[in-house]
């Protein structure tokens, strides 16, 4: 890590799985924060065939001052056998660099997800004592918990839980119209398209009442 001052008090690094059953919470992520004037930042986002998978980490854990990381993904890969240790992986490096970084990493806030709140306990202990969220695997729940983070962690004023969660189910039946008009699968847009399609819809839809 280049051990840069450039943490932007905006960017929020989505540490998750990507497979197709955490879609739907990923994307609910994505919205919300979004929604809640924050700009997400994925490994999805990036596609430069000059650098290593790594590389491209480094610089996004860089480049955020806030980290939601979800560690829910810990069943065994059907093909192999083995967990995915991506997740524990990426939350360690931006822990790292919360405690070795300078001054503006230092300045990192996390947020852990996991479907129980204590289930960590069983496979990454030495994550005890932490503040664990938990959403059940449930999307909303995901976005509420994230929602009710941003606010505390950044102090800013943002939409309650609750208009954020009606704002999702409105953009969700929404989308499959949009995606039909730009000529995507719904269910399969590229990840830089689907981040459009929310900014555009948030710019465009009007607030529900509280």
């Amino acid at each position: 890590m280049a051990g840069g001052d450039r943490t932007s008090a905006s960017d929020v690094f989505i540490n998750c799985p990507f497979d197709d059953g955490y879609a739907p919470t990923f994307r609910a992520l994505v919205f919300t924060i979004y929604a809640c004037g924050f700009r997400p930042r994925s490994a999805r986002e990036l596609d430069d065939g000059a650098q290593t998978r790594i590389e491209k980490l480094f610089g996004l854990i860089e480049d955020c001052r806030y980290g939601v990381h979800d560690l829910s993904r810990t069943e065994l890969d059907a093909a192999n056998q083995l967990p995915r240790f991506n997740m524990p992986l990426e939350l360690g490096i931006f822990m790292g660099a919360k405690r070795f970084g300078s001054p503006g990493q230092k300045a990192k806030r996390v947020l852990i997800l996991d479907t129980e709140q204590y289930r960590y306990q069983r496979f990454i202990s030495d994550l005890s004592g932490m503040d664990i969220h938990e959403h059940g695997g449930d999307p909303t729940r995901a976005l509420r918990e994230t929602r009710d983070w941003l606010a505390n962690v950044s102090r800013r004023v943002l939409p309650s839980a609750d208009r954020v969660a009606r704002l999702h189910e409105m953009f969700l039946a929404d989308l499959p119209a949009l995606a039909t008009a730009l000529e995507f699968n719904p269910i399969r847009i590229p990840y830089v398209d689907y981040e459009r399609i929310v900014v555009e819809w948030l710019l465009q839809a009007a607030p529900p009442p509280n």
